[in-house]
């Protein structure tokens, strides 16, 4: 059908109708763009489907000027707001996530915007069709969509209306933000001018309601969307009274976690934290709030340069687990290394340093991060003590690294695969990462001062030194992809963020010098083997180590020295892991 624009018309013409059938008013826009179907109106105009006849059909969307405020100073607001969408798709739309603008002109005396379709339904209709969210969703959600609004931010752009009808999921999964039409142009880095109220009731920051924005008005809302997608609870008009189970106007605060959802405290503290009513007590910007949810911290630098090491005296090998699924483990030699940021290195961290010495035994390393065909094939064996997902990963792929696993299930997969193969199987030790990750090298990567793409697995949008912008993927990609580092070693950069066995230490400060795990507190020799480490921790719930950057992550973070932590039982769609091999005594030589 060719669906006829005119506001008093909107009349349902054939499809090869070049005027109206009923008033007579041209259908097609630009001599090329053909509403089909109408979608949905607001406050500033309506929505429809349409096709590009330029463009083989393709399928976009037409916006409508068509404001139902009267009045002329109230039109001429309006119709600023919507040509400020204009402007805005126009510089957002090169981000994936965003759509894009592919049009803007006026017709009939009527404003137009044509952009980008979306095909897939809004986190509302998501709700109303499937139910409450789980907490891994939250954790997806918002790890898909905070380097979205930090994108969006360094735009100098403030969103001001996110909500879950202004979130699609679209085909392929990933979460698009739309409707641009009240942002607001940023001036210096905050909004302190009293403006326009814009915003939805329910989602909008108490600041917001004022005539204030800053970029902590957007995290709130996004906040605001999550704890009603968790709960189902949306706000509710009854008797003519607005009525909200999720906030006591008595006491101004949210009391969402009354209604018993099910959620770990860790993402409960995170959102009570965007939701603060005071500006100054919430995270001020997207990137912390990813660095508190995600292990992603302040960046590594590179080391002073160590001796070359010594070429290897024992032998790779490879582990057959069944029905054609194998395990290449590299032999790492033995040599001593400089550990740690020097303060000249860009962008280092007190918890880098000091740098010091450290003498690393051979060992043997996982030529890949743990797949998701291994983690199969050892999931099916004897439980030792915690249960095992065979499919926890979101990206699915035999040869894709596993993820959404825990620092507690990386060491069970250990000790599974130990008894097993009566090898002594185990999570690195930071040192014997960070020593296999540099191969001998200096430089803040493996490969040099710089990353791109087309090296690593990481979020292209943003850059690190004098590297261009690259390809964001928004998944991960399989293990062997990119060239591997002089040991043999691949995706030691990237991909997945990869647990090592010890307790975070926030600096280096007394770090031993051997390559063991450092765990000053415990000296009863539970990271010898990965049963005993289960055995023995069960009740610590010290934050563990992560190293080497994930497919999320900006490139900063993928830098040989960044370390970073979180719960032992965290789990996010960034996190896999890698495991090393050494020969006990009593046990099968590798």
């Amino acid at each position: 059908m060719s669906q006829c624009l005119n506001p008093d018309c909107l009349y349902q013409n054939l499809p090869s109708d070049k005027f109206c059938q009923k008033c007579g008013d041209k259908l097609l826009l630009g001599e090329r763009y053909r509403a089909v179907k109408y979608i949905s109106e607001g406050g500033f105009g309506r929505t429809f489907k349409a096709i590009d006849e330029h463009r083989l059909d393709t399928i976009c969307v037409i916006k409508q000027f068509l404001p139902q405020q009267q009045g002329s100073a109230a039109i001429a607001k309006a119709t600023e707001l919507f040509k400020q969408e204009a402007e805005r798709l126009r510089d957002l739309g090169k981000h994936p996530q965003i759509p894009d603008l592919l049009a803007s002109f006026e017709q009939d005396k009527r404003l137009y915007l044509v952009q980008e379709f979306i095909d897939g339904e809004d986190l509302l209709k998501e709700l109303d069709q499937k139910g409450k969210f789980s907490e891994k969703q939250i954790e997806q959600l918002l790890t898909e969509l905070l380097p979205v609004l930090d994108f969006v931010h360094k735009e100098n752009v403030i969103h001001r209306d996110i909500k879950p009808d202004n979130i699609i999921r679209n085909q392929k999964g990933s979460l698009v933000l739309i409707d641009f039409g009240v942002s607001k142009q940023l001036s210096g880095t905050v909004l302190t001018r009293m403006g326009t109220v814009t915003g939805t009731p329910g989602y909008a920051a108490p600041e917001q309601m004022q005539g204030h924005v800053f970029p902590a008005s957007d995290l709130y809302s996004l906040a605001v969307t999550c704890i009603r997608l968790l709960t189902g609870c949306l706000l509710e008009e009854k008797n003519g009274t607005w009525v909200d189970e999720l906030f006591d106007p008595m006491e101004m605060q949210w009391v969402w976690r009354q209604k018993n959802v099910s959620i770990g405290n860790d993402l409960a503290k995170v959102l009570d934290k965007m939701l603060s009513f005071p500006v100054r007590d919430r995270y001020q910007s997207a990137t912390e709030v990813l660095q508190a949810l995600n292990p992603v911290s302040i960046p590594p630098t590179q080391i002073s340069a160590p001796p070359s090491p010594k070429p290897s005296q024992h032998r790779s090998f490879t582990e057959d687990l069944g029905n054609g699924v194998t395990v290449e483990m590299i032999a790492i030699p033995g040599g001593t290394f400089t550990m740690g940021a020097p303060t000249s290195e860009a962008e280092s961290s007190d918890n880098e340093r000091q740098q010091h010495r450290v003498t690393i035994q051979p060992f043997f390393m996982g030529k890949y991060a743990a797949t998701q065909a291994q983690w199969k094939a050892v999931a099916k064996l004897p439980k030792i003590k915690y249960d095992l997902n065979s499919d926890p990963s979101r990206f699915k792929g035999n040869n894709r690294p596993v993820e959404q696993v825990s620092w507690r299930e990386a060491v069970e997969f250990c000790a599974r695969l130990s008894k097993e193969t009566r090898r002594n199987y185990r999570l690195p030790s930071e040192a014997e990462w960070e020593y296999a990750c540099r191969a001998g090298t200096t430089t803040p990567f493996h490969f040099g001062e710089t990353i791109t793409t087309d090296q690593v697995n990481y979020n292209g949008n943003y850059t690190y030194g004098n590297s261009p912008q690259g390809e964001y993927r928004q998944e991960t990609i399989d293990v062997g992809s990119f060239p591997p580092n002089g040991f043999g070693l691949y995706q030691m950069h990237g991909n997945v963020w990869e647990w090592c066995a010890d307790p975070w230490h926030g600096n280096y400060e007394k770090a031993p010098t051997d390559g063991s795990v450092w765990d000053e507190k415990y000296n009863d020799n539970r990271y010898q083997n990965s049963t005993d480490l289960l055995t023995k921790s069960g009740n610590d719930n010290r934050n563990r180590l992560l190293r080497g950057g994930s497919w999320v992550g900006i490139p900063r973070y993928c830098r040989s020295a960044l370390r970073v932590d979180r719960a032992p039982g965290t789990r996010y769609v960034s996190l896999g892991f890698r495991f090393v091999c050494v020969w006990l005594r009593g046990l099968n030589s590798p």
